[in-house]
């Protein structure tokens, strides 16, 4: 247990020592994502705006089930959650390669290994923070300006930046070991977003209780929710007690796995990588 405690510590005074070379290195790394292209950062906006469309087009005008939540349109009630899944899945693939996309730092320079994922995720964190903005604004124009539920979104955002920072680092740290540990990362990518309600209401199947249980306690879909509750659903994040302990749970979890993960490969790591 002590040296876990020392490796929080560590960890802690890591980031504390590097917090300037963090940001740096964050605008960087969204700098390196959308530079050379003719559009430049634009696409952080028209990507996930065209895969919005995409989506909506699909579910609500060729399957014909997107049903209004509410008095909120299907269109709205989408946006509110996929917002979120947006950084998230950016944060499970991404993160899984982040210390292998950026192996220089850990080889040549001895850079900290467990700040990588922090800035990494940081520069997709301006980006999320951009389409929230633009989300806001959507709904404002169609008839819903903010209310006082939107105070609590910047609380589940800090929950979403937390649990996949742990995620990267234990995710990255396998990966660098193994390269089938990210193929496997991207093969459930696809299978995490179909069961976490980002496309679907999950209420569908309170019914079975058993089922719907399940589901939610699945971390993902608390995020997506969570956003939804702010936005849709006006609902305080105190009104469901069982669904932040199954998070934080899943967040415990991660994180002994993500200190479990460097205790035991932080050595090895150069040495691989190099």
């Amino acid at each position: 247990m002590k040296s876990y405690l020392d490796i929080i510590a560590l960890n802690f005074k890591e980031h504390k020592e590097n917090v300037h070379q963090i940001a740096r290195l964050s605008i960087a790394d969204l700098k390196k994502t959308y530079n050379g292209s003719a559009l430049g950062w634009a696409w952080a906006v028209i990507k996930p705006v065209f895969t919005i469309f995409v989506y909506w087009f699909a579910i609500a005008i060729g399957l014909r089930s997107g049903k209004d939540v509410g008095e909120y349109p299907f269109i709205l009630w989408l946006v509110s959650g996929i917002i979120a899944w947006f950084f998230m899945t950016e944060a499970i693939t991404g993160g899984t390669n982040c210390i292998r996309r950026y192996s220089y730092l850990v080889t040549k320079m001895k850079y900290p290994i467990m700040t990588i994922p922090t800035f990494t995720n940081l520069s997709s964190l301006f980006v999320h923070i951009i389409l929230v903005v633009v989300v806001v604004l959507l709904f404002w124009v169609m008839g819903f300006p903010p209310t006082v539920y939107l105070l609590q979104l910047p609380l589940y955002t800090l929950f979403m930046f937390l649990f996949f920072n742990a995620w990267s680092l234990f995710a990255g740290l396998v990966s660098a070991m193994s390269k089938d540990f990210s193929n496997l990362v991207k093969s459930f990518n696809v299978s995490v977003f179909w069961l976490s309600g980002v496309l679907w209401n999950i209420e569908n199947v309170k019914d079975n209780e058993l089922i719907y249980s399940i589901l939610m306690m699945n971390p993902v879909t608390f995020i997506c929710y969570g956003y939804r509750n702010c936005f849709v659903n006006h609902v305080w994040f105190f009104e469901q007690p069982k669904r932040l302990l199954y998070f934080l749970g899943w967040y415990a979890l991660l994180v002994f796995l993500s200190l479990w993960a460097y205790k035991k490969l932080r050595k090895e790591i150069p040495d691989v990588l190099a």
